[in-house]
């Protein structure tokens, strides 16, 4: 009988699911309506070949025009399918808009000798998606920037301890990002969001993918914080308790923010507030914190324009995630406006980081070099276009990426701006 089936799937360039025929229905185990405009064709690959083999087959697909080969399935059940497949690209008008995949059982053979080589680069790159790794630079900027404000006070930076609070600041986000992964499955809120950009929305995709299972992720959750805390004791005894009292802040943020009841991610703004706060002022403070061994005003002021540009990243990385968040009661702020409106709470939080900036030079506040972070006011109009014009569909990410770099460029000008002015 499988000798008959003869799966067709097609998808769009990010792997969504467009048809689904009755062979693909028999030979996974899904109904169309499960997966059409829902699922992408990841679903039916171990996360692994996700990661590594399957992208060079697209790849493949796309210049040469087809791409066939034998390799590994999973059915609805979780079951392992040994099957052959043939990719071809789909074009309209010339223009390549997605691929079409004809699959057929390999009836007796082991699953295990079609299984893809998996190298150690995407086993590496896995622990990569994981942990969000590349999310980082939202702890490192406002740490680096610490480093520059005790630098500008006229303090001699400590460049060990600024690595060990950079440390410390990272494995808390990992925790924070593994334990908002965990509980967005358990409330099913990644299996319920369905037009997530990948990588800047719906989590990581890991448990969904099969990289990890949720007790895994909440491991790797409890180890990050336990790892923050240890490395936190240097830190402690050289500036004293406030260190100890900001560290307890950030982990019980992080568990604040995502753990229910209190789930403050889903509580109209508090979410991203709380975001805002702990990656610019907050951070800025502590970094500034180790070095001079007080909380220093200027430090908490610096921080201001990185914490609304981090805001800004949880912002527009909101907006593909509103149906699935609304639907599992992940009221943020961003599902109580809408993708429409949304776009003008972006607008505030992007030109509020840039008028902060300013304002604090005028008063004197900040040195007058700082005034170079403007420039990052070029990637800011950028992403902001794309979002006006694509808040509603898939062209959104390069505002999703653009933010980050905005960000991240941002960041680092004002860092130089402090440290050098």
């Amino acid at each position: 009988m499988t000798e008959a089936i003869k799966s067709v799937i097609t998808c769009d360039m990010d792997g969504k699911i467009e048809t689904f025929n009755d062979g693909a229905a028999a030979l996974f185990g899904y109904t169309a309506e499960e997966v059409i405009g829902k699922q992408r064709v990841g679903l039916f690959s171990p996360g692994l070949v996700v990661l590594g083999p399957l992208g060079e087959w697209l790849k493949t697909a796309s210049i040469e025009g087809e791409w066939e080969g034998d390799t590994v399935f999973i059915d609805k059940g979780g079951k392992k399918l040994a099957a052959h497949i043939k990719i071809t690209p789909t074009m309209k008008d010339n223009v390549q808009v997605g691929f079409c995949g004809v699959t057929t059982p390999l009836e007796g053979v082991d699953v295990a000798s079609v299984e893809p080589e998996i190298g150690f680069m995407t086993r590496f790159f896995k622990w990569v998606v994981i942990t969000r790794a590349p999310f980082l630079t939202a702890t490192i900027v406002p740490v680096l920037l610490g480093g520059a404000v005790a630098s500008m006070l006229g303090y001699q930076v400590d460049l060990g301890l600024l690595g060990l609070t950079l440390l410390a600041a990272s494995f808390l986000q990992v925790g924070t990002n593994t334990l908002n992964d965990y509980f967005d499955h358990t409330s099913g809120n990644d299996e319920a969001t369905y037009d997530y950009i990948v990588p800047f929305s719906g989590g990581s995709r890991s448990i969904q993918m099969g990289l990890i299972s949720p007790k895994g992720m909440l491991t790797v959750a409890l180890v990050s914080y336990a790892v923050a805390g240890i490395v936190g004791i240097p830190l402690i005894i050289q500036a004293g308790m406030p260190v100890l009292y900001l560290g307890i802040a950030g982990v019980l943020s992080g568990i604040f923010y995502t753990v229910p009841p209190i789930r403050l991610m889903a509580r109209k703004g508090l979410g991203e507030l709380l975001v805002g706060l702990n990656f610019g002022p907050l951070l800025v403070a502590g970094s500034t914190l180790v070095q001079t061994g007080n909380i220093e005003p200027m430090a908490l002021l610096a921080g201001i324009p990185v914490g609304l540009l981090t805001a800004a990243i949880l912002w527009v990385n909101e907006i593909p995630d509103i149906e699935g968040d609304r639907t599992t009661g992940k009221n943020n702020l961003v599902v109580v406006l809408g993708a429409a409106r949304a776009r003008y709470g972006y607008l505030a939080l992007v030109v509020a980081a840039f008028s902060a900036i300013i304002i604090m030079v005028v008063t004197g506040l900040s040195p007058t070099l700082s005034l170079i972070a403007l420039l990052g006011t070029y990637l800011a109009v950028k992403a902001t276009g794309t979002l006006w014009q694509h808040y509603n569909d898939a062209g959104l990410k390069p505002a999703n990426a653009g933010t980050i770099n905005l960000h991240l460029i941002t960041g680092i000008l004002l860092i130089i701006g402090y440290w050098v002015g």
